[in-house]
């Protein structure tokens, strides 16, 4: 399990199994957010397998499934509520971790600047210098 930490209260993953949520909970984290569509590929674990185990691991889950290089408003929206009214670190994951550093840079949760969400996610791997003039504007 690869974690990509952001700061101290975001981190990203790729792909993560059920066998996973206990050391998650272990390692602090409280909530888990699954943003890739179930059965994107073939021997991914199902999505309710994984919430089964969140929950049985005392983290909370939520699945908002994005796709397509699409980022509709109500994911961005979800993912900013569920950022916001978190009670600690959470835990974001997809196929690779881009859609959940993407839809975290979007949905701004921090209220931080454009330069410092691009900063952040540079830090943590990922090179989100496309977006820079859609978040300016």
């Amino acid at each position: 399990m690869e974690i990509r930490r952001v700061d101290a209260h975001f981190a990203v993953a790729p792909q993560l199994q059920a066998g996973d949520m206990t050391r998650l909970a272990d390692e602090g984290f409280t909530t888990i957010i699954c943003n890739r569509p179930d059965g994107e590929e073939p021997g991914q674990p199902p999505v309710a397998d994984i919430a089964e185990a969140a929950t049985a691991a005392g983290l909370a889950f939520y699945f908002i499934p994005v796709s397509g290089g699409e980022f509709p408003d109500n994911a961005v929206s979800a993912f900013r509520e569920v950022r916001q009214k978190a009670s600690g670190p959470v835990l974001a994951f997809c196929r690779t971790g881009t859609r959940s550093i993407t839809l975290e840079t979007l949905a701004n949760p921090d209220d931080r600047s454009v330069e410092d969400r691009l900063s952040r996610a540079a830090g943590a791997g990922y090179d989100l210098q496309g977006l820079a003039e859609s978040l300016a504007g």
